[in-house]
């Protein structure tokens, strides 16, 4: 998994509340095992036509979206079901970090769990982001995971909330089985003691 400390980027934004996983990850490309390409049909319905060329409306397939790795989204992200292809999906496209004021739980916890960090904001601050970037559409924040902030163009700062262990593995760049491992010495010591 890729470590995670300090980001400094532009925003996609994409106003919509519920998008669920089906949305950002359509269940026909749920059949791979494999992280390999998934960031190729993020948003698949909504990026492309029946004859799969890209929708020159939709967001991402704007030049102004590429390189960004912050989505800035509507309420409930994530909703819907529990594929871990979701968060393949965004950080195989190259986000790092979405940005609402709420995210289902299933969601957030794989996104965790594979290096995408979900940031909870207030209401105020989420319709203070989306004012910011219909004004300055290039504008960039930079999110702080040790200090757990996002400082805004203006130096103003939010904080947001994250549990320590998920915090602690996306600092160091391990999943919960590598975090394990870490202790490897410890634990090979423990069982040669019984």
């Amino acid at each position: 998994m890729a470590q995670f400390t300090q980001l400094s980027s532009g925003i996609v934004s994409l106003p919509v509340n519920d998008i669920d996983t089906d949305q950002i990850i359509p269940a026909r490309f749920l059949k791979a095992t494999d992280k390999l390409g998934m960031g190729d049909n993020l948003f698949a319905d909504w990026r492309y036509n029946a004859d799969g060329s890209p929708k020159a409306e939709f967001v991402l397939n704007q030049p102004q979206s590429a390189g960004k790795q912050i989505l800035l989204a509507g309420d409930n992200f994530g909703c819907g079901s529990s594929r871990e292809h979701a968060p393949w999906a965004l950080t195989g496209f190259g986000f790092r970090a979405v940005i609402s004021t709420s995210f289902a739980d299933i969601f957030r916890n794989n996104a965790l769990k594979n290096g995408l960090l979900p940031v909870i904001v207030d209401v105020e601050t989420h319709k203070m982001l989306f004012d910011l970037l219909a004004e300055a559409p290039a504008a960039q924040v930079k999110i702080d995971l040790a200090t757990q902030t996002v400082q805004l163009p203006n130096n103003h700062s939010i904080s947001f909330p994250i549990d320590p262990f998920s915090k602690t593995c996306l600092l160091k760049g391990v999943d919960e089985l590598g975090y394990i491992m870490s202790f490897a010495e410890k634990i090979l010591a423990f069982e040669n003691r019984k």
